[in-house]
């Protein structure tokens, strides 16, 4: 393995942990700062806003060369988290967070590029799997730490160790990536012509849809298993590590699939797997061991789904290549906003705490359908 892609991989660690981790330390912010849970929300909310905002700003830094991009964002990502570490209020907390969530589609947008580029001829999705997988493994083993620390010593140390992981992604990009030339200069207006061509809006759809099958029922998925399922509150310490398992392995065997079948016909399948797998997470809600086992393979096709599909951009964005890798990010964070809101609508209107799983079955029907069309019109140029 090349180890460029291991430094990639510890940026995407350190973003993993600053998006997700927030969920697990939430409480102990609100206690901190001294706002209440709804307005700590707002917290995971101004990350999402910063990788709106910045995602599409690499339409201004196309000329700038690969490696010099990716530093400046591992630099990013250690200041913004070391300025919500040292927040002094709730407004400048607030502030880092929007820093924060800044680097985050640049990074990966930019990071598929250097991939695509490290990779060997024919290896392009599983050295993406690569750098999408430091994102798995902190669901597995960054965020229970992070929340861990947060309980016993102090919220703030959670969002210093992502500063400290941004350091030493821009210790190994300096190291481990050589110099590369940036993307050819299209202009401004160029970027945005791969948008004209129907292949990148199939892939954003496969990205949404898809994704937002699985969110649905994840966004919920401590009341369902503590509610519905029957585990304790202290069983959704190892029950989310072995979501985060399923994670990274459902991302691993992806990233070799696609390069062995096709990036589109995998992602499909496994969209339409989501079809079969969702309505059995409702009928077999109150099924411990069954429930697990689904829940590992639903989360296994989350970022199934997403990573074979952040390299394939690539190729389909020519002329905008770091624009259509950053907006992958974009459909994955409205995705996981739209779907969480859908699935609260479905608990609110009384349907129970299982029905978001049946609200995300059409999601994984369009989905499927978008990939495979995806498939079929475009298998000759690499789909």
């Amino acid at each position: 393995m090349k180890r460029g892609l291991i430094a990639l991989a510890i940026g995407t660690f350190a973003l993993g942990i600053a998006e997700f981790g927030m969920m697990g330390i939430l409480g102990d912010v609100a206690r901190g700062i001294d706002v209440n849970v709804v307005e700590a929300g707002h917290l995971i909310s101004a990350y999402s806003l910063g990788v709106a905002i910045g995602a599409p700003m690499l339409i201004f830094l196309h000329k700038m060369p690969l490696r010099r991009l990716l530093l400046m964002l591992a630099v990013l990502i250690s200041a913004g988290n070391a300025m919500a570490a040292l927040s002094s209020s709730y407004g400048m907390l607030l502030c880092a967070r929007l820093i924060s969530g800044l680097p985050h589609g640049a990074f990966f947008g930019a990071g598929a590029i250097v991939c695509a580029r490290l990779a060997k001829p024919g290896h392009g999705a599983q050295a993406v799997s690569v750098m999408v997988g430091g994102m798995t493994v902190a669901n597995v083993a960054g965020v229970p730490a992070a929340t861990l620390v947060s309980n016993l010593l102090n919220w703030r140390m959670a969002f210093g160790i992502v500063a400290v992981f941004g350091i030493l992604a821009l210790i190994g990009i300096r190291a481990w990536i050589p110099r590369l030339a940036p993307v050819p200069d299209t202009g401004i207006k160029g970027q945005f012509k791969f948008l004209r061509s129907a292949a990148p809006w199939l892939i954003y759809a496969g990205v949404f849809f898809g994704q937002a099958s699985v969110y649905c029922w994840f966004s919920y998925v401590e009341p369902i298993m503590t509610k519905v399922t029957g585990f304790t509150t202290s069983d959704m310490t190892w029950i989310m590590m072995l979501a985060g398992i399923g994670m990274v392995t459902g991302n691993a065997i992806s990233g070799k699939l696609a390069d062995r079948y096709g990036v589109a016909r995998v992602c499909a399948m496994l969209a339409a797997l989501m079809m079969v797998v969702m309505p059995l997470l409702y009928f077999c809600a109150d099924m411990k061991f069954v429930s697990l086992v689904l829940m590992f393979i639903a989360t296994g096709a989350l970022f199934g789904i997403g990573g074979p599909l952040q390299y394939l951009i690539v190729r389909f964005a020519k002329g905008g290549e770091m624009l259509g890798g950053a907006g992958i990010q974009i459909a994955f964070n409205v995705s996981n906003a739209v779907s969480a809101a859908l699935g609260g609508l479905a608990i609110h209107h009384g349907f129970g705490l299982a029905s978001p799983a049946l609200v995300g079955v059409p999601f994984a029907l369009v989905g499927a359908v978008a990939l495979f069309i995806l498939r079929r019109r475009y298998a000759s140029q690499g789909a």
